[in-house]
């Protein structure tokens, strides 16, 4: 039998090439940097990084020392981003041995340090967007079962299954088929690019308790607004909860 490859639209390390669309940092609304198309580089396989043609950022650039090596791209240069009377310190960078000649004279900007990032004229959440990534919400009717110490804690044959590209499928339940009195909210939030921001609960069945094993998008971004409102069980979380799918059990750690 064939080996099964779990991503095959993953990107290799290393990767270049040209985005097809407008990105722009700001920060406390002035514009640091704003590019019709974007170097889009991958430093790592799960996303990457944007690169701006010097002509491309509008904030001053002062050379605040030497940064880390990459492995990938090689050793960087660190600059303060100059806007005014603010400065972010050491949050543009700049790899002058990179692999490629385009990117040597490039800067890529720390994600943390601009309050905004856009593509076109949507907020990008998190991280840069891949352009590989898709995600489908799609109606079933399959069987999906959860349990924790033999307590059954939702069940329902309406699940809405999501596809990320690259990671398993995910099926979330309607709440009126989850038993939302095991569930306790919790203080975790996550944050998608592609999906939008989670909020977790943790479940408790018997003398088990699971925590943050469970979550939602209230709001999710366009991608995903499918599964709005509805709740997913993370069964990689604990050996003891258990989620089936008609009759097979699913991610377990």
């Amino acid at each position: 039998m064939t080996d099964i490859v779990q991503n095959p639209f993953a990107i290799q390390p290393g990767t270049v090439q040209r985005g097809l669309t407008r990105i722009r940092a700001l920060s406390e609304g002035e514009v640091v940097a704003d590019a019709a198309a974007p170097l889009l580089v991958w430093e790592y396989s799960y996303a990457p990084r944007y690169f701006f043609a010097p002509e491309d950022v509008r904030a001053e650039l002062r050379p605040a020392g030497e940064g880390e090596r990459s492995r990938v791209l090689g050793p960087s240069e660190l600059f303060d981003v100059v806007l005014g009377d603010r400065v972010l310190m050491r949050a543009a960078q700049r790899y002058p041995e990179a692999p490629t000649e385009d990117m040597r004279g490039a800067y890529t900007l720390t994600w943390t340090a601009m309050d905004t990032w856009l593509e076109e004229d949507e907020v990008i959440h998190f991280h840069a967007r891949s352009p590989y990534v898709r995600v489908d919400t799609l109606h079933s009717s399959r069987h999906v079962r959860v349990v924790l110490d033999g307590e059954v804690v939702a069940e329902s044959h309406r699940p809405v299954v999501l596809t990320e590209t690259g990671l398993v499928p995910r099926y979330y339940l309607p709440r009126v088929d989850v038993r939302m009195d095991l569930l306790t909210p919790t203080d975790a939030v996550s944050y998608c690019p592609y999906k939008g921001t989670a909020r977790y609960w943790s479940v408790t069945a018997g003398d088990l308790k699971v925590h943050d094993a469970v979550w939602g998008y209230e709001t999710p971004l366009r991608e995903a607004a499918g599964v709005a409102g509805l709740v997913c069980f993370w069964p990689e979380k604990s050996a003891d909860l258990e989620v089936w799918v008609d009759g097979e059990r699913i991610g377990q750690p």
